[in-house]
């Protein structure tokens, strides 16, 4: 079952993730979330978290109240883990991150540090990059075929314990041969000919694709 979970921050257009949430049969938005779902047109199936960030309350009203999950704001967990959580109790099995750019540093860190975990997201859409997950231990991710126009950023980002191994084809700069381990990463690297692919021998990585126009 393919679920969005829709965050608050800087959320996508409609057009930049329509091809990649077609098909969603469950969709919960989390807090703030609940704007971001709505200016893409979308009508979340549930509402989850302590609704301290959603800016019109308002809104709330639209939804039938045993559909709304709320939770006090002192709690072990986010709002966005709250909602993946859920998520993956009603049977998700490919979950998409839809907002969470822009906003507070260590939001976005807590957001990347979702996909350290045993059980990750699929996918996360701002309204500037897709970050997709690459994991050599799982099949499902361990290949990654980029069809994008010439010239579209990519960055790679390696994840939890090593080694890290990868290999690419169609990048402007090859990635096989880099010493990958913390805190060393490729940067605004670029398709050269597309489809570009990655292959994960080893180890997990986050991979960035940015526009062009959204590089700086």
């Amino acid at each position: 079952m393919k679920t969005l979970v829709c965050i608050g921050g800087q959320g996508p257009t409609q057009a930049w993730c329509a091809p990649f949430i077609q098909g969603a049969s469950l969709i919960i938005a989390a807090d703030s979330g609940l704007s971001t779902a709505l200016s893409l047109g979308l009508s979340p199936h549930w509402i989850i978290g302590d609704m301290d960030s959603l800016q019109d309350k308002h809104l709330l009203s639209s939804f039938p109240t045993d559909r709304i999950l709320r939770y006090p704001p002192d709690k072990d967990y986010t709002d966005t883990e709250l909602a993946c959580m859920f998520a993956w109790d009603q049977g998700a099995e490919e979950l998409i991150l839809l907002g969470g750019g822009e906003g507070r540093t260590d939001h976005s860190l807590a957001l990347i540090s979702l996909f350290e975990r045993p059980r990750y997201p699929d996918l996360w859409i701002t309204g500037q990059e897709l970050i997709f997950i690459g994991d050599g231990a799982n099949p499902r991710y361990s290949s990654l075929s980029l069809s994008f126009a010439e010239n579209t950023l990519v960055s790679v980002f390696p994840l939890g314990v090593g080694p890290w191994r990868i290999t690419s084809r169609g990048l402007k700069w090859p990635v096989d041969d880099y010493p990958w381990q913390r805190g060393l990463f490729g940067i605004s690297n670029r398709i050269s000919q597309s489809p570009a692919t990655l292959e994960m021998k080893e180890g997990r990585f986050l991979i960035f694709v940015i526009p062009l126009e959204g590089a700086s």
